[in-house]
Parts: C-alpha cells; structure tokens; sequence
C-alpha cells in the first residue's frame, strides 16, 4: 500500500479522497458559523457559568479573534512543512478542545476554550484551500475551491438544524460534543487517505529537498506576501476579503432581525437565513464554473457589484413573499460565493512557496472582517435604522471589495515575484 506521504502519482491526480477531506474540514468551519449563536439563547436565559449578555459578547468575539490568529499564522508553517500535517493536526486541536468546553466550570474557561479551539479551527481553511488550488486540474482551480466552500453552507445549514432538536433533547453541551466528535472521526481517515499536496512536493523536488513533513529549506515569512508587486496585490485581495466576510457574518447574524424591522414575521426571517445559505451553495457550484471559464478577476468584479445590487434591492419592502424568497436567494447566491473566489483569486496569483502565507494572510484579515459585520449590525438595529441602512451598509461593503479588486491584476508576471522568493507557481 503507498504512504500517503509520499505517492504523488494516481492518489493525487484521480483519488477523490483529498477533495471529501478538505470538504469535511471546511464543515468543521461552517459548524463554528452557527454554533455559539445556536447556544447562545440557551445560555442567556439559563444563566449557565454565570453568562450574561456582555460575557457572551466577549466569548464570542475572542472565539473569532482566535480564528483570525490561527488563520495567519499557518501560512508559513504549511508553506514550510506541506498542507498535510498541519490541516491534521488543526483538526485534533479544534476537535480536542472543542469537545473539552461543556467541561468548562467559568465563563472564563468556556472562553479561554473557544479561543484556543478557534485558532486550530482558524488554521484549517487556508490550508485546506492551499491543498486544493494545487491539487486541482490546470484552469480548475475555481471550481475546485468554490465547490470545497459549499462544505461551509452546508456545515452552517446541517448545524443549525441540528441545534433545533438536539438543543432541547439533550442541552447545549451536546452541540459542542458533536462538532468535536465529528472533528476526531475525521482524523484516522484523513491520516490514511490524505496524500501531500502535489504543489508542495514538486517545490521540494525542484530544490532536491527533503521529504514532505520535514524542514524545508526556504524559510517562509508573512513579509514575503507584501514584497515588491505582491504589495499592491495583497491590499486589493485583503481588502477584499475584509469586505466579503463582514457582509457572510454580518448577514447569517442579523438578517433575520432586519427583516423582522421590515414588517417580516421571526419566522419567515429564521427562512429567509436558511435561504440565503442554500443561495449561497447555488451561487459557489455556479461560480467556479464561470470563473475557470472566463477568468477569475472578472468573474469576482461581476459577483461583488451583483451583490452589491441585490443588497440595496432587499432595502424594498415586498409584498409578495415568493418575491422575498427569490431576492434573498440571490443575495446568497453573489454574495457569499464572491468572498470565496477571493480564496480563488489568491491560490492563482501567489507561487506555491508562498501561497499558503497568502492565503492565511487574506482569510486572517477577512476574520476581522467577520468581527466588524456583526458589531455593524448590532448598531444599526440599536439604533433602530438597521431596515433599510443595514442593506445600504453591506452594499456599499460590497462596492469597497469590487473597487479594490479593480486594483490587482488579473496575472502575475515571473519576474513580479520578489527576490529570495521561487517564482514558479
């Protein structure tokens, strides 16, 4: 049987077994989307460890403080030791430690807990999407990490329906007992069937280093992605990513509150969330179509200043409620797909050394961008004004992402890679 370390032949190129992985990795984020929110009612009615309505703010705040944090700091330790070990061992520790928080006794534990397991859990999509832009066929990269992404949504929607009966049957502490469980039974598989990223090994053969999952030879730093041209292109594609998931968070936070202000019942508003996350798998099995098809920076200019006019199209109160249906479906379908081309446009423009670093800078810089939007929100219905200004708010979010994609090329030439760094993609 071939080590999964090692065969880089038919495991890599034919095997589905990498694409299901990285799918299941990226549920893991999506059960993290929806989770603590899930819990959160329960929590504040309960009074369970001493949790008030300030001290939930702060547990969930610091949860994705530490996603943001795992986020960028593995992108120099995949681009050093390969995509495998890693994304395995940000498993274990998001799945460990999330299984350890209906242990917490404090708000101060259950913290501290979310935060840690946040920085495992943060470290696993930028390297899961590193493994697929390399293990996608030539011009496929867009497909490969669009469909990836639908393990998002999917996680998110599965979760939240799971919360509905579970919660009640068997308290909040089984959510998390779920997300950790899952986590660990995704290991041994992934140990097993996960081969190295082919982008990876043929770095390493083309500089006669050293098996994947030992040191390689280029020290990679997060400096390297803002030297010489990359400055420019890394501020449009941060930016951009900021933008996207303010208007992903800030959305599945308070949508549903939004429309509720419009005259929408709670629970034609609860549907409308779950349509705005099915809209999003439609819109990401469509996307990476198009942008394999026609080009990843066009595509993602189109997808933001859609989203941008379907937003400010939510601002119009519908008497027709097939009619709110359809536009939030489609809301989902550009908005939430647009963040992830960003992914796309990242793992096309960045050389495989340095694409892992730039793609945990890009979703790092989006985390804080996942902060924002919630808080935005919060604002704007405390200030009574969130219907229409929170639509006007998220599009115009939309129209800064567009402008500044404007400013990165659709190309990177050779010669634009800076110096000390191979310049083969």
């Amino acid at each position: 049987m071939p080590d999964p370390t090692t065969d880089t032949t038919a495991t890599t190129t034919r095997s589905a077994w990498p694409v299901w992985l990285c799918w299941a990795a990226v549920a893991l984020d999506g059960f993290d989307l929806v989770v603590l929110g899930a819990v959160i009612p329960v929590l504040a009615a309960s009074g369970d460890l001493g949790f008030t309505a300030a001290s939930l703010t702060v547990a969930s705040t610091l949860g994705l403080v530490g996603v943001g944090i795992g986020a960028v700091a593995i992108g120099p330790v995949a681009d050093r030791y390969g995509r495998r070990l890693p994304l395995i061992g940000c498993i274990a520790l998001f799945s460990v430690l999330t299984l350890a928080i209906p242990l917490a006794g404090s708000t101060t534990s259950f913290t501290a807990l979310r935060f840690a397991a946040g920085l495992g859990l943060g470290a696993c999509l930028p390297t899961a999407l590193a493994y697929m832009s390399e293990h996608a066929k030539p011009g496929r990269g867009g497909t490969a990490v669009t469909r990836m992404m639908t393990g998002y949504h999917v996680g998110a929607v599965m979760t939240a329906l799971l919360g509905l009966w579970l919660i009640d049957a068997a308290g909040w502490e089984s959510m998390f007992v779920v997300g950790g469980v899952a986590g660990l039974l995704v290991l041994p598989v992934m140990w097993a069937r996960l081969p190295e990223s082919q982008g990876y090994l043929d770095e390493l053969a083309r500089r006669g280093a050293a098996p994947a999952g030992t040191l390689s030879p280029a020290r990679v730093r997060s400096s390297d992605v803002v030297r010489g041209r990359f400055l420019r292109v890394s501020l449009g594609l941060w930016v951009a990513s900021f933008m996207g998931l303010l208007l992903v968070y800030g959305l599945n936070t308070w949508l549903p509150t939004i429309m509720g202000e419009a005259g929408y019942s709670i629970s034609q508003g609860t549907g409308l969330l779950l349509v705005l996350n099915v809209g999003a798998v439609l819109g990401l099995l469509l996307a990476g179509r198009i942008s394999d098809s026609r080009g990843n920076k066009p595509t993602v200019l189109v997808w933001f200043g859609l989203a941008a006019v379907f937003l400010a199209g939510l601002s119009v109160r519908l008497e027709s409620t097939p009619l709110v249906y359809v536009a939030v479906t489609l809301a989902g379908i550009f908005v939430f797909s647009a963040q992830v081309l960003v992914y796309a446009f990242v793992g096309h423009l960045y050389p495989a050394p340095i694409r892992g670093t730039a793609l945990g800078m890009s979703a790092g810089v989006g985390r804080v961008g996942a902060i924002v939007g919630p808080s935005l929100g919060g604002l704007l219905v405390t200030a009574g004004i969130a219907y229409p200004w929170g639509f006007y708010a998220f599009a115009v979010a939309a129209l800064l992402a567009l402008a500044a994609l404007a400013t990165v090329p659709a190309h990177l030439k050779e010669e634009s890679v800076p110096d000390g760094v191979p310049s083969r993609a």
